[in-house]
């Protein structure tokens, strides 16, 4: 079974429910399994998770932060097309290199600073909002994991996996409909948009339990501390989704 709907986490290299590159959890003796088949490097904590991701959104926050202070929006097409590419790349080739991930936290600084000043041109004071919104969903999902309040246990897992299929294939129904003037009236920011954006950031809050669940695995499956970028990677693209409907759904409201 699926543990996670987020694409970079569900194509960390494993070889069945647990188990990453071929060495099960815990191991013999309690022995880190990457140190007994003797890969270098020491393992994974849960301290490298926390400072690789907070450069990597650091970087991303501050790239951001330049493509609207300089009104840098022509770069964000280009950096929209890197960024999917790196993204692909990362995803696909399933090996934590530092370089991929901040170059592609870089992209996507620019395209969120772009998106975020044409909203805040449109909506002052949305964009703080977006900002402060998405850090305390992240903050309440990150006490909600740990303090065990909700449990990601194999049920709950599929439920997250299948409602983010369902959302993903709904927007992907409207944009296309869009196409021909048409639509599902989820984007339109009538009380039914305003719906379907609680919803989603719901299911992306939801989400970031399964991200949390998938890092404590691969420390306890004692990868090696550069797979910490890789989880890093995989808690951004949860939050730059996370972060985008909450922007969308503020505008909403400003808007009625």
């Amino acid at each position: 079974m699926r543990t996670t709907s987020n694409p970079a986490f569900r194509n960390l290299p494993r070889s069945g429910y647990g188990d990453y590159a071929g060495f099960p959890q815990g191991g013999p003796a309690g022995a880190a399994p990457y140190q007994q088949a003797g890969v270098a490097g020491r393992p994974m904590t849960i301290d490298d998770v926390v400072i690789r991701t907070a450069v990597t959104l650091g970087l991303a926050i501050v790239t951001g932060a330049l493509t609207i202070l300089f009104h840098a929006w022509v770069l964000a097409l280009p950096a929209f097309i890197v960024g999917l590419v790196l993204s692909l790349i990362i995803i696909f080739r399933r090996t934590p290199n530092p370089a991929l991930v901040l170059t592609y936290a870089a992209a996507e600084g620019v395209v969120l600073g772009a998106i975020t000043g044409l909203f805040d041109r449109i909506y002052p004071g949305v964009a703080f909002q977006a900002i402060l919104g998405t850090f305390g969903v992240f903050v309440a999902m990150l006490i909600v994991y740990k303090t065990g309040v909700v449990r990601v246990t194999p049920r709950l897992t599929r439920w997250i996996i299948g409602a983010t299929v369902g959302a993903v294939v709904v927007m992907f129904a409207d944009l296309i409909l869009s196409l021909f003037h048409t639509g599902l009236g989820i984007r339109t920011g009538s009380p039914l948009s305003i719906v379907f954006s609680l919803l989603v950031i719901g299911i992306a809050a939801f989400n970031l339990l399964l991200d949390f669940e998938q890092a404590d695995q691969m420390i306890r499956s004692g990868m090696p501390a550069r797979w910490a970028w890789f989880a890093a990677f995989g808690l951004m693209v949860t939050l730059v989704w996370l972060y985008l409907e909450i922007l969308r759904l503020l505008s909403y409201l400003q808007r009625n």
